[in-house]
């Protein structure tokens, strides 16, 4: 009897190249500032993807209903509402519920953090008052209008979806 290594009924793995030699694959999500799809998991309702940002200032303010995990690659960010800087190689939890307002210092021409988020990303105001959400859905359809538009195709999106 031969081993089977993987359920005939599991999605199949995913093997990518995570910083893309193409451009186009970064997805554009506001001024100099892209996000690279990794996974997203319509199951859990999470996605993992690596955030790129090539400007300095105030990103967003949000808070997350479910746990957020952070690898630096690349520059340094911090959260206003913390006294830490996340530098190259620093690892961060975000335990859900907390809002923090997501900056990057003057000095950094370009941050690249890998981020494995679950749940949604729940933006509000200084105030803390919502002012919009993303999630794995909203994140597809995003991925979806910028493939079609950058000539990759939307169904270029589905090797990331499970």
């Amino acid at each position: 009897m031969s081993y089977v290594s993987v359920h005939p009924m599991s999605p199949p793995e995913i093997v990518t190249a995570a910083l893309p030699e193409d451009e186009r694959v970064w997805v554009p999500q506001a001024p100099n500032v892209w996000f690279r799809p990794l996974m997203l998991n319509t199951v859990q309702g999470g996605w993992c993807n690596l955030l790129r940002v090539r400007r300095a200032g105030i990103l967003s303010r949000h808070r997350h209903p479910g746990p957020v995990h952070g690898y630096v690659i690349k520059g340094k960010w911090r959260y206003l509402e913390h006294d830490w800087v996340a530098t190259e190689g620093s690892y961060v939890f975000e335990p859900p519920g907390e809002t923090h307002t997501l900056t990057v210092p003057d000095d950094v021409e370009e941050m690249i953090t890998f981020f494995n988020i679950s749940g949604c990303m729940y933006y509000v105001d200084e105030n803390g008052e919502h002012t919009g959400f993303e999630d794995v859905f909203t994140k597809i359809d995003m991925c979806v209008e910028h493939y079609r538009k950058v000539g990759l195709g939307e169904d270029f999106i589905r090797q990331f979806v499970r």
